[in-house]
């Protein structure tokens, strides 16, 4: 099954070459079509200030290419995109020294990310087989050198202007140090079932049953300064999850515009999640149920070429709940790539449970926007893992003219405190220099 919804997508779009294409000729369906890609370099570097684990780092470049033929008649297409990553013989001997989130222990990694077959016109966009996914809880996750993707059927609706319906029930996915699609996500075990899966929050056992994906229908609007997202997911046998979001940027004219943003998150379950059927201690705590609670919010300005904002976040603690009411978010735990306002480049609530956080961050850019300078500090106070706090810089600078295209970006972190976060519960420094070259 893990390339069924591929298969069947190429079929149809097969099927429909006989019914006849709007281009003039098969060759000028893929001669008019389009073709990008990007490649990256990346030298990641995790730094201990404990004995209790040595420093690992990682060197890897990749080539990720997108293709899709020009458009059938009726508005069909197909895409594809082709990855591969190559660490050139750099890693360590000592698995404990490689930074197995860049790609896992292997020197090399490849995979089809894209495989789908799509029909779009001005009011609906639909698009089925191994794709990558844009919603809050279900994304990509780009932060390596090659990004998640998943098998799924999408449908995405413009009734008007500014305002998005999507629908998306997914299958297998493809984690971003994996070379083919399975039927788990980040709670489960690197090597479960061959699935080559790295920087998860794992708990469940080897012997857990797979997961069939996960169902969702959200809503986006923007109108004005105002935009907003309302989001249902089904996470199958793991949890039900609710999420909406709201901002409101005020216009003012003077090039200073303060705004305002909040979201909400709850999340459930019974006895039935493989969570609490295989007695997963989720951050240590086990319990019968999935049961979570989280508020957030955002005020800040934005300003000539930067931003500045506080956000803060609070998950509630919930007695008997997995975690202790700990969020459950299948495909961000442990990557740090959801979307609360409070998480860092490390980590963030998913990752640390409940409790609360803030965040300070800001933002510049010079040279025509094209240095972008920023700053945060974020400050996490859990009932299960205690106070820590995080110190983040990132400087990014994207060429022009003849190098347009080429950007150069290191983005560094320093985590320091709590219960049992980092090795030795000493300080922990993360260094992630990136260049990357869009065609």
């Amino acid at each position: 099954m893990r390339h069924t919804l591929a298969a069947l997508a190429t079929a149809a779009l097969l099927g429909s070459l006989s019914l006849g294409a709007h281009a003039d000729a098969l060759s000028d369906v893929f001669n008019q079509g389009h073709v990008d890609g990007e490649l990256r370099l990346y030298d990641f570097n995790r730094l201990y200030s404990s004995d209790a684990k040595p420093d690992a780092s990682a060197l890897s470049g990749a080539v990720l290419l997108n293709l899709r033929t020009a458009d059938f008649g009726g508005g069909f297409s197909l895409g594809a995109s082709l990855l591969s990553a190559n660490a050139f013989g750099t890693h360590a001997s000592n698995p404990a020294r490689i930074d197995t989130t860049m790609m896992g222990e292997g020197n090399s990694l490849s995979a089809l990310g894209q495989a789908y077959v799509q029909y779009r016109n001005d009011d609906v966009l639909l698009r089925a087989g191994q794709q990558y996914l844009n919603t809050p809880w279900m994304g990509s996750s780009d932060a390596r050198v090659l990004p998640a993707s998943y098998q799924a059927l999408q449908a995405v609706f413009t009734p008007a202007k500014g305002w998005d319906i999507v629908a998306l029930r997914s299958y297998g996915w493809k984690s971003r140090t994996s070379d083919g699609y399975h039927f788990d996500n980040l709670y489960y075990p690197t090597a479960f079932r061959g699935d080559t899966m790295y920087g998860g929050l794992g708990g469940l056992p080897a012997t857990a049953g797979t997961t069939s994906g996960t169902w969702a229908l959200g809503t986006t609007y923007a109108a004005g300064g105002f935009k907003g997202q309302a989001w249902y997911y089904d996470f199958i046998d793991f949890a039900q999850m609710g999420y909406v979001e709201g901002s409101y940027t005020l216009t003012t004219g003077s090039g200073f515009d303060p705004f305002v943003a909040a979201q909400y998150v709850t999340e459930h379950a019974g006895a039935g999640s493989l969570l609490a059927a295989n007695r997963v201690q989720l951050l240590g705590v086990g319990g019968d149920k999935v049961e979570s609670r989280v508020w957030g919010a955002d005020v800040g300005v934005n300003i000539p070429h930067g931003r500045f904002d506080v956000s803060w976040n609070r998950i509630e603690r919930q007695n008997g709940a997995i975690g202790d009411g700990a969020l459950v978010s299948p495909y961000t735990a442990g990557w740090a790539s959801d979307p609360l306002y409070t998480t860092s480049m490390i980590r963030g609530l998913v990752e640390q449970g409940p409790g609360h956080a803030w965040k300070a961050r800001f933002a510049y850019g010079l040279f025509d926007d094209r240095l972008q300078l920023t700053a945060a500090y974020a400050q996490y106070a859990t009932a299960l893992r205690g106070d820590s706090h995080d110190v983040y810089f990132d400087v990014a600078y994207n060429f022009d003219g003849y190098l347009k295209g080429l950007s150069l970006r290191n983005r560094w972190e320093r985590s320091t405190g709590g219960i049992g976060l980092n090795p030795g519960n000493q300080s922990f420094v993360y260094d992630r220099v990136m260049i990357a070259y869009k065609f």
